[in-house]
Parts: structure tokens; sequence; C-alpha cells
């Protein structure tokens, strides 16, 4: 299961997706870009195509594998996201994880058979702001479903 004890990245993604729509309400722009359900299972089947890419599609050097995926995440933020805020998480997101991944590469925690940047791979970033992008989409749906909920109990009360 995702949320299982022992699972930090379930609770990381948890807590990423909850922090969009918190965001969103605090800059007081709340997201309408593509508000349903099969828009954001787009996003993660699209997610799921730029992490496979880039584990299974075979480039001649790094740089054009960790260019590609930065125009491929680029793409996933424009198509389904496109607000400042979402696009400066996961910025912020992509930055943070990498330089926890690198700094548990560096302690011997993980290792990576042929890094290319700072003990980790280029590409690498790439998948933590698609990753981030993605889970903010699946929090502002259940925040925008969960306000749906509340606002018709209060109408039948």
């Amino acid at each position: 299961m995702f949320l299982q004890p022992g699972n930090p990245g379930g609770r990381i993604s948890a807590v990423i997706g909850l922090l969009y729509p918190c965001i969103d309400r605090h800059l007081g722009e709340p997201h309408k870009f593509k508000r349903e359900w099969s828009s954001v299972m787009r996003c993660v089947a699209v997610f799921v195509g730029i992490n496979h890419a880039s584990a299974k599609v075979d480039f001649d050097n790094n740089i054009q594998l960790s260019l590609t995926l930065a125009a491929l995440s680029i793409g996933l933020w424009w198509t389904f996201d496109r607000s400042r805020s979402g696009f400066g998480l996961g910025v912020g997101i992509a930055f943070l994880a990498t330089v926890v991944t690198q700094l548990l590469v560096y302690n011997g925690v993980y290792q990576y058979t042929s890094p290319d940047f700072l003990y980790v791979r280029s590409w690498l970033p790439c998948i933590f702001f698609a990753g981030g992008i993605t889970m903010g989409n699946i929090g502002r749906q259940l925040a925008m479903y969960e306000c749906k909920v509340i606002a018709e109990k209060s109408h039948q009360e």
C-alpha cells in the first residue's frame, strides 16, 4: 500500500499533494485549469510515461536525456497546471528532493552505478519536478472534492 509504515515516499507525496491547495488558498489564486478527475488521471499517465522514459529510452548521452525529460516535464506542467505557484512548488520540490538524494548517496544510503551530476543522475530533478506537479494535481482535485462535500452538507442543514 502507498502509505504503509516504513514508506516515507508515500507520506511525502501526500504532504506535497496537500501543499498545493494550501499554497493556492494562501496566495488567493484558486487553481481553475482543467479541474476534473479525467485530467488528473491523464496527468498521472503522462508522469508514468516520463518516468518510464527515464529508465527505458536509450539516448546517446545523458545531456540529451536530461533535456528531453526537462522538456517533457515542463510540457506536463503546461498541459495540466499552468499556475505560477505550481511551477514554483515544482521547482522547489525538485531542488529539495535532489539535494536530499545527493546527501543520501554521499552518505552511502543509496548508490547510483553511473552518477553524472554531483553523486546522482542529471535527469533526476526532472522526474522530481514532474512528480511534484502530478501530486499537486491530485491534491488540488481532492481538495476541490472535499469543498464540494462540505458545501453540500451545509446546504442540507
